[in-house]
């Protein structure tokens, strides 16, 4: 994200120059906000908290596998599907964790990360004019695979600062027309997990309208202050209706490996294999045995990651709180959403791309997850995902904003 990192491209938020060739549907989308701040950072040597990607390695046993992989012939095309180890690695997970039942010949499928995988479900299950309910913001590849599918995207907002799910305004937002409700748990860019209650809401309104459900759980193991995440597969009528995404990147710190999974019901599945096998053909081959020795590692070798995840939002959130910057309550992902407000911002694109010069941080401005910008003007996202040192830097950075 990307798994989930992003790419800012949305309707309402930054646009890019686009070719006179581009097919109209897929025109709102431009150039990243996120190819413009990464510039603007080396051009101003400023701390980037903007794209979501780690500055550490993951685990080293996992490369050390991934290089092996590449000396003793792993070099050819996998099996369709993903090689057998990974399938087996996922059921395992998915059982070890949620107590789901996978069958790893027909209801797993690898795929090129996370974005693939729900490019390919949006592409398998959409028509051309049926409608995507989709909670705002959104990863921004939601709203690009919607469009390449021919759907139609209807949006339900979470309202800051407390970012609960709007029931009503869910179930509003289905019509006759809707195919698919798209869900993401732990959230990005907000931080929010979903609550069980706003998981069971999501579900009657799932089950009452016949929809299927692609859940995006690539932060599922990226969840702090003791909280838990639930998959929503797991609650009563979800399983036969709900495809599950996730990958190696955000949990195991290998956001470059590309290599995600689709996992579900087998009719699901393999109308999404069947959509796969012309984008990517097959994952790339060498890598999988590498992430299926991750998914079996320990228990605190998850834990682990979440609390120093934890430890880090909290030097970022501190940091925030020291110049009267509040923030939104983030309890899980690499993201805090701050709002600026106070500081007199109305429109965040604009202070986004002054503040690395400015102030020496890189921010990525909400809005480019919206439809509406209206509500988040003000609004900024910040990643985490930092070695400590570099989120002290970025805090003492920071600290300039108290005297603007």
């Amino acid at each position: 994200m990307l798994p989930h990192g992003g790419t800012g491209a949305v309707p309402g938020g930054y646009r890019g120059r686009m070719t006179g060739h581009l097919v109209t549907r897929m025109q709102p989308f431009g150039t990243t906000v996120f190819a413009e701040m990464t510039q603007r950072a080396l051009q101003f040597d400023a701390v980037n908290l903007g794209q979501g990607f780690p500055d550490t390695d993951g685990p080293e046993e996992m490369l050390e596998l991934a290089a092996r992989g590449l000396r003793e012939g792993l070099n050819q095309y996998a099996p369709a599907r993903g090689l057998p180890v990974l399938r087996e690695a996922v059921a395992e997970h998915q059982r070890r964790f949620y107590g789901i039942p996978l069958d790893a010949d027909t209801e797993v499928l690898v795929t090129v990360g996370a974005t693939e995988a729900i490019a390919a479900s949006l592409l398998a299950l959409v028509e051309p004019g049926d409608e995507v309910v989709v909670i705002e913001p959104f990863y921004d590849s939601y709203a690009a695979s919607v469009a390449l599918a021919g759907g139609v995207r209807r949006t339900v907002p979470l309202r800051f600062p407390d970012l609960a799910l709007d029931v009503d305004a869910l179930a509003a937002a289905v019509t006759d027309r809707t195919r698919v409700l798209l869900l993401n748990s732990p959230h990005n860019p907000t931080g929010k997990v979903f609550t069980r209650a706003e998981l069971e809401a999501v579900a009657r309104v799932a089950v009452e309208r016949d929809l299927l459900v692609i859940s995006d759980e690539v932060y599922e193991h990226l969840v702090f202050d003791g909280l838990e995440h639930i998959p929503v597969a797991t609650l009563p009528g979800m399983a036969e209706r709900t495809l599950t995404i996730s990958s190696v990147g955000k949990t195991f710190s290998l956001t470059g490996w590309k290599t995600g999974w689709v996992s579900g019901p087998a009719p699901l599945v393999a109308a999404v294999a069947g959509v796969k096998q012309f984008l990517t053909f097959v994952g790339v081959t060498h890598l999988q045995p590498a992430v299926a020795h991750g998914l079996r590692m320990p228990d605190a070798f998850f834990t682990g990651l979440a609390d120093q995840l934890q430890s880090r939002r909290d030097v970022l959130v501190g940091a925030l709180a020291d110049v009267g910057v509040p923030v939104s309550p983030c309890q899980g992902t690499y993201f805090v959403i701050a709002d600026l407000a106070g500081h007199g911002v109305t429109d965040a694109v604009d202070f986004c791309r002054r503040l690395p010069e400015e102030v020496g941080v890189v921010g990525v401005p909400v809005s480019v997850f919206c439809d509406d910008p209206a509500p988040v003007a003000s609004l900024v996202r910040f990643a985490f995902c930092k070695k400590e040192e570099v989120l002290r830097e970025a805090a003492r950075r920071l600290r300039s904003l108290a005297r603007r």
